[in-house]
């Protein structure tokens, strides 16, 4: 919600999710989405999955979202490329439907808390389009080790779409 109490406004029907939160998963693996997060997303149903980046975080999306890019996917890709297979195994397969309850928690299956090492302490990234869940420690460590990346990114980046 905006300061003024109105939702933001959405982008092509979606809303904008953005934010860091500092979140933790408790002992029985479920992780209190942020209420400002919440606002943002209708229903109570969330998609979670393996994120595509080494450093193992987790991408949740809506259930349309997550419809439209496992479509994408999937039309895009062939059955008989070894590399499209690789990727469906890696992304699609490992996606679960998880619910929000009451209390604005998801409990997080075993194995996604195993593969992003969430144990305790968490970082919820709201990147637009998904949100991204951390393990703290690997949260901090990604950011120390990509800042020089970052800069030459943002330049190229700046490059391609002009001046702001």
């Amino acid at each position: 919600m905006r300061s003024d109490g109105k939702k933001w406004e959405k982008v092509d029907g979606r809303a904008m999710l953005t934010g860091e939160y500092r979140k933790s998963v408790d002992e029985k693996g479920r992780l209190m989405i942020p209420a400002k997060i919440r606002a943002e997303i209708s229903g109570s149903l969330l998609v979670v999955t393996r994120g595509i980046d080494r450093s193992k975080c987790l991408w949740l999306f809506t259930p349309d979202m997550w419809r439209k890019i496992s479509d994408d996917l999937v039309n895009s890709t062939s059955i008989y490329s070894h590399q499209a297979r690789l990727f469906h195994r890696r992304f699609i397969a490992p996606a679960q439907e998880v619910e929000v309850d009451r209390a604005g928690r998801i409990i997080i299956p075993a194995t996604l808390r195993e593969y992003g090492g969430l144990a305790k302490d968490c970082i919820v990234v709201g990147m637009l389009n998904r949100l991204e869940v951390w393990d703290e420690e690997m949260y901090k460590t990604y950011w120390e080790n990509t800042e020089d990346e970052f800069q030459e990114a943002a330049e190229a980046i700046g490059e391609s779409i002009g001046k702001a």
